[in-house]
């Protein structure tokens, strides 16, 4: 990517099924269940609402999305694991998570290419379905739904997210849905208020990889309630993928083993102490973090965001194998967990250039 290794077989991690299934698989379950019920208490809350820095006009659109459970397809979380210790929840990529055709797809043909050449034990596997689960989904949707017809929409110029919808509208194909694909760029708005393709024709159902946040604050948003799209990830998760869930997560349940300490910066009742990261609510790719020790803040990366408010998190370092920070992708499809991806850098930030590397259980 842009000239720096990204898909990375130099090496592999490897993970015990125990591991898989009782440090990682199960605690994955219990994290989307734990951020499903704070998002149930922000819906309810005009207070909290706002704290997350949602607009109110959309605050009655995100209550009945939600009372609906309008469907979602997939999420990832990110966490900390050294293979000891209980896995910690960075933050939960809820809305428009990429590097799933690397996790569904490469590495899994990587798995059954090093086996068939006797690179790696025959009884090798990978914890990995997301592929099946994501068809599975998509057929499930359409089946719901009584849908034939689906679009696709990301933004112009970035390699990666169209890389990650086409592998989407791949699996929807697979599930026997017509697939349409348009660049955000391009949707237009008609008389009718219906929002339309480059052929004017109605988009009725929207897979979209393009944030929330971002649409909440276009102009064409004061067109959503009108427009009436089935969106994919659905309104509500401009809730569950915002960094605002973190504390009240440790709010509602403190002390848990999986969380790590969290509150809104401006609340912070120990931030004179110890070290914190210091994170935007809408940050994206590792955008916009700064590490705070001492009351001294040292910016990690820069970016775009902040101006919607922060939230700070107890510094908890990612492990390091030979040099290189490792994080755990932790992917969910319809609510059950599906595989993880590894991501790995130099630095103590992960971001979208970040290289990947398989995984294998063994």
């Amino acid at each position: 990517m842009y000239g720096e290794p990204y898909w990375d077989e130099s090496a592999y991690y490897q993970f015990s099924l125990e591991q898989i299934e009782q440090d990682i698989e199960a605690p994955t379950a219990e994290l989307h269940q734990m951020c499903l019920a704070a998002t149930e208490r922000v819906v309810n809350s005009d207070a909290l609402l706002a704290r997350f820095s949602i607009p109110a006009p959309y605050w009655g659109l995100i209550r009945t999305a939600f009372a609906r459970r309008e469907p979602s397809l997939y999420s990832r979380l990110d966490l900390v694991y050294d293979g000891k210790h209980p896995v910690k929840l960075l933050e939960n990529n809820a809305d428009t998570p990429t590097s799933l055709y690397e996790s569904g797809f490469w590495q899994w043909l990587w798995l059954e290419q090093n086996v068939d050449k006797g690179a790696l034990p025959r009884q090798s596997d990978q914890f990995n379905s997301l592929q099946e689960k994501l068809i599975h989904r998509f057929a499930d949707i359409a089946r719901q739904k009584h849908l034939t017809q689906m679009h696709f929409s990301c933004c112009k110029d970035t390699d990666e997210d169209r890389g990650t919808v086409q592998y989407l509208q791949d699996c929807a194909a697979e599930a026997g849905l017509d697939t349409d694909f348009v660049f955000i760029e391009d949707i237009g708005l008609a008389d009718t208020g219906v929002f339309t393709d480059l052929q004017d024709a109605p988009i009725t159902d929207c897979f979209k990889l393009y944030p929330w946040e971002f649409m909440l604050a276009d102009p064409y948003g004061e067109a959503l309630v009108e427009a009436d799209v089935d969106w994919i990830e659905p309104i509500w998760k401009a809730i569950i993928s915002n960094k605002a869930i973190l504390p009240l997560l440790w709010q509602m349940f403190p002390g848990h083993p999986n969380l790590l300490e969290a509150y809104f910066a401006n609340d912070c009742p120990a931030l004179s102490t110890g070290k914190w990261v210091k994170k935007p609510l809408f940050s994206r790719e590792g955008a916009n973090i700064s590490m705070i020790e001492d009351q001294q803040e040292k910016a990690l990366s820069d970016g775009p965001y902040g101006e919607e408010g922060f939230i700070v998190q107890a510094f908890h370092p990612l492990p390091r194998f030979e040099r290189n920070y490792t994080l755990i992708g932790s992917w969910l499809v319809d609510n059950l967990p599906a595989g993880i991806s590894v991501r790995e850098d130099s630095s103590l930030v992960t971001q979208d250039l970040s290289r990947y590397l398989p995984h294998i259980i063994l």
